[in-house]
């Protein structure tokens, strides 16, 4: 209590600020007075939103009724400020602003979820309470045994899903997922989307869909993304019809060689990742190994370890290191004192360009290690634009800030790195290695932009009323089929709704990446666009899929300018400073994966 009530009086004073700011009727076009609002917003945001990011850490890292109101009330505090600062920025006319203080009261203006609040703050308090309750479903959701025993999704549910080969298992831990956590979210979610649609409304957009869209300042980026879909298809196809033929000699007759893959025999919770299938999929078996984790545990590997190692990688690159807060406060592994978590690994910035952090119930498994080095790249992308104003810490869009951590992970999973920090003993790799690395690379990389580009489309679907609430599981399904050709392992029912069994559809706060980012595909393709210009900066020859960049410092240097600008200009000037293009292209992409039409 004590803490809202501090944050009101805070806020209360910006409201008298910029009250007396801007006391004209009319709209001011007056630079001084625009300079001034920016500079008052700039010293006194971070204020603001490190209490509400902190009691979100707080329960998230602790998920108890106490911790969840106190998240609400953090959340919904803040809207005296956000919302005076939007009523404030309306009152520029800025077509006679400098492009930068447009961009910038722009931004100002684009509040989300607090549009909401300047009609109704008791909705406002109703949509962050339903954002809550949802995750907080998902981090204590559990699978209960007839013996009474019941399993947390990590590290139980999901060591089933990774390395179960009976079906019956993997089926109850499948479905029993979806009882427990999207069938609660069901009801929850329905409300979820009229509220947001409201508040995309107050703001100006059609519906949330449109309002998201419009984070990538392009007219395109629908067509952009259906193109990518089309380009990566015919990989996508082999890849499929592959793994259907391998599966068929585990699973029999549970999978058809001529139709789509069961959903629960995909390596994950969800079959979004296929990599923990690799052990069944592989090409050579008897080709050198390129799965590192028995070297990690050999070597006595731990967690702090692998942290440290992705530490020196970045800073190899002269990149910026982890600050000490990151060592400090992050959540590396699971807590082993009671307490229930959101094990799901997320990079988090508190708004004060000092407190960086990443929450992760981290293994020793070159898995993680590859995931350490992906959400590291979020908090370096943090670190290098700290010093740009508040309202451009972010990516230049929602896609940049995966494709960072992507094309890290990219670099780290190379034979070449690995051996270069003693994990794999090689000289050189052959023909069967090769192989055997791009198609562990693939399981992970193609097989999930089907998927991902299909759930856009449902949201989309959902946020523009063309999926109504009872429609919901079988559009589901149905996209999945013919986006995906995945199908469900038992029937599914109206009052399921697995979509919500997934944490990226239930993940709506402000502060938080997208960590399912809107057109994931786009994710994808703009990191092998990185990947690729890294490489050359590196002056990497031969195949793409062999480059390791580091150590480059050029490489470091060309991509710490680009991730320094954040979201200060439209991101096709952003992806030109890296890639000396303006376009999203599958082409690396489709260069990197080229040996495997062979």
């Amino acid at each position: 209590m004590k803490l809202t009530y501090r944050i009101k009086l805070q806020f209360s004073f910006a409201i008298v600020y910029f009250s007396v700011c801007l006391t004209l009727g009319d709209l001011s076009s007056n630079v001084q007075e625009a300079e001034d609002f920016l500079k008052y917003y700039e010293n006194h945001v971070s204020d603001v939103y490190f209490p509400q990011i902190s009691a979100s850490w707080d329960y998230y890292t602790n998920i108890t009724d106490e911790n969840l109101q106190k998240s609400v009330d953090a959340d919904v505090a803040s809207t005296g400020f956000v919302i005076e600062a939007y009523k404030n920025a309306s009152r520029f006319d800025t077509s006679t602003f400098s492009s930068d203080m447009q961009r910038q009261i722009a931004f100002i203006k684009d509040i989300g979820n607090y549009a909401l609040a300047v009609e109704d703050e008791d909705k406002y308090r109703k949509l962050a309470d339903i954002i809550a309750t949802m995750n907080g479903n998902y981090g204590s959701g559990e699978v209960c045994k007839t013996d009474g025993e019941c399993l947390p999704l990590e590290p139980d549910l999901e060591e089933i899903m990774a390395k179960s080969q009976d079906w019956d298992e993997r089926v109850w831990a499948w479905q029993g997922w979806r009882d427990a956590v999207g069938r609660a979210n069901r009801p929850l979610y329905i409300d979820y989307v009229d509220l947001k649609n409201e508040a995309a409304r107050i703001a100006g957009y059609a519906d949330t869909g449109d309002q998201w869209r419009a984070h990538y300042e392009s007219d395109t980026i629908v067509q952009d993304a259906k193109q990518l879909y089309q380009d990566i298809l015919p990989l996508y196809k082999q890849l499929h019809a592959y793994v259907r033929r391998k599966l068929k000699t585990v699973y029999g007759d549970k999978v058809d060689l001529k139709s789509a893959l069961p959903s629960n025999i995909l390596g994950d919770m969800w079959g979004r990742f296929w990599g923990e299938i690799y052990d069944v999929v592989e090409p050579y078996p008897d080709a050198t190994s390129v799965d590192v984790t028995p070297q990690l545990v050999e070597q006595g590997y731990t967690v702090c370890d692998m942290f440290n190692l992705s530490d020196s990688f970045f800073t190899s690159l002269g990149l910026k290191p982890m600050p000490q807060p990151f060592w400090n406060k992050s959540m590396l592994t699971k807590p082993t004192d009671g307490r229930t978590v959101v094990c799901h690994p997320s990079a988090w910035d508190f708004s004060n360009r000092i407190d960086f952090r990443i929450k992760m119930c981290t293994e020793v498994h070159m898995s993680h290690l590859l995931t350490i080095h992906h959400e590291m790249g979020h908090i370096e992308y943090d670190l290098q634009y700290a010093d740009q104003p508040y309202v451009y810490h972010d990516g230049a869009n929602g896609a940049f800030h995966e494709a960072v951590g992507e094309i890290m992970s990219l670099s780290v999973a190379t034979p070449a790195h690995l051996k270069k920090i003693g994990l794999l003993d090689i000289q050189d790799t052959d023909y069967e290695t090769d192989i055997n690395f791009l198609l562990k690379q693939s399981l992970d990389v193609i097989g999930t932009l089907p998927f991902s580009y299909m759930i856009d489309q449902w949201r989309w679907g959902v946020f523009a009323g063309e999926i109504l609430p009872e429609k919901y599981t079988d559009e589901w399904w149905k996209m999945k089929m013919d986006l995906v050709g995945v199908v469900p392992p038992v029937p599914r029912e109206v009052q399921d709704l697995d979509a919500t069994a997934l944490l990226h559809i239930v993940y709506d706060y402000p502060f938080l990446r997208f960590l399912f980012s809107l057109f994931c595909i786009l994710t994808k393709a703009i990191s092998f666009q990185f990947y690729e210009a890294m490489c050359n900066a590196a002056n990497h020859t031969g195949p793409l899929y062999k480059c390791d960049f580091y150590e480059s410092k050029e490489a470091g240097q060309l991509l710490g300018n680009m991730l320094a600008l954040g979201r200060s200009k439209p991101w096709p000037e952003a992806m030109e400073a890296i890639t000396g293009q303006r376009e999203m292209s599958a082409e690396p992409l489709l260069r990197y994966f080229e040996s495997l039409n062979h």
